[in-house]
């Protein structure tokens, strides 16, 4: 379809549900391939109106109240962006576009302007604008089950995938651009005995109240799903302050962190991920996402 530009044109690009999901499931890689001079975007698809305040100073930012925290939740990505070294962040179709869906079975789920009431193709071609634009190899989202099961998380999945082959179709809204084929798609994930150590690890040092449940962490596979494995020790302090950039979402505590619900998970430098699209880098496993990928 069409040739892969040279090894300093580089692209990754990054979908996601919400903000602060970028970090927690591929900061330290963000990082790694920013500092490399790669051209990594990342496409957000909510502003996560819906989620649930930590801070008791920012509780009024709540949906039920002030209902002010997707603007709130705009400028922690920002600050986590910028300690990522990633320049170019997007929301899909514009800040506010598609609302937070909310967990899955709530009211927020019927709501016509969110994200899991938005028409798929529509949706995508947002995403077939930005692919064309910046024309990146590698594509990182989330599996069919969007992780965990998540409305936003499942259709930031399916819009992704469907971006994927309409940005390759030259007879898709050649307004969009000339058509682009992404040379590798993957999922995000993390093997269960690298989640099932740090659990360990995390209930024997960390302040909070318990630990997560492995069956409640996203994206968690048997280990011999994984492709490939990204060692960024280098970066987890990027990625540690990128994840407390999110102050409202994540409470950060040396290399474990806790959501709202204050049960602990590990902070994992070395990221991983299930190659779904394209192929294997020579000699696998891989540990560069753009291995093989001609340059």
């Amino acid at each position: 379809m069409t040739s892969v530009p040279p090894a300093d044109a580089r692209g990754l690009l990054l979908v996601h549900a919400h903000p602060d999901d970028e970090s927690i499931n591929n900061g330290s890689t963000m990082a790694r391939y920013a500092a490399e001079g790669v051209r990594v975007t990342l496409v957000t698809c909510t502003l996560g109106e819906g989620g649930e305040v930590i801070p008791p100073e920012l509780a009024h930012l709540a949906q039920d109240r002030d209902n002010t925290l997707g603007a709130h939740r705009i400028g922690e990505l920002t600050s986590a962006m910028r300690e990522l070294g990633v320049a170019d962040h997007r929301f899909l179709g514009g800040a506010g576009r598609y609302r937070d869906s909310g967990m899955m079975g709530v009211r927020d789920n019927d709501d016509p302007s969110c994200f899991w009431q938005a028409d798929v193709d529509e949706a995508a071609g947002h995403l077939v604008a930005v692919i064309r634009e910046v024309r990146p190899q590698v594509l990182v989202t989330y599996d069919e089950n969007g992780g965990y099961g998540h409305p936003d998380h499942i259709q930031t999945h399916r819009v992704a995938l469907r971006g994927y082959e309409l940005a390759a179709d030259p007879a898709f809204r050649p307004e969009l651009g000339e058509p682009w084929r992404i040379a590798k798609v993957y999922y995000n994930r993390v093997p269960r005995s690298v989640v099932e150590a740090g659990l360990r690890r995390t209930a024997a040092e960390a302040p909070f109240k318990g630990v997560a449940p492995v069956d409640q962490i996203p994206g968690v596979v048997d280990d011999e799903i994984i492709t490939t494995a990204l060692d960024n020790a280098a970066h987890a302090g990027a990625k540690a302050a990128a994840m407390r950039a999110h102050a409202t979402q994540i409470v950060v505590d040396g290399h474990h962190f806790a959501l709202s619900n204050d049960l602990g998970q590990p902070l994992l430098a070395t990221e991983y991920y299930e190659l779904v699209r394209g192929a294997l880098g020579p000699g696998g496993p891989e540990s560069d996402l753009f291995a093989g990928v001609a340059r």
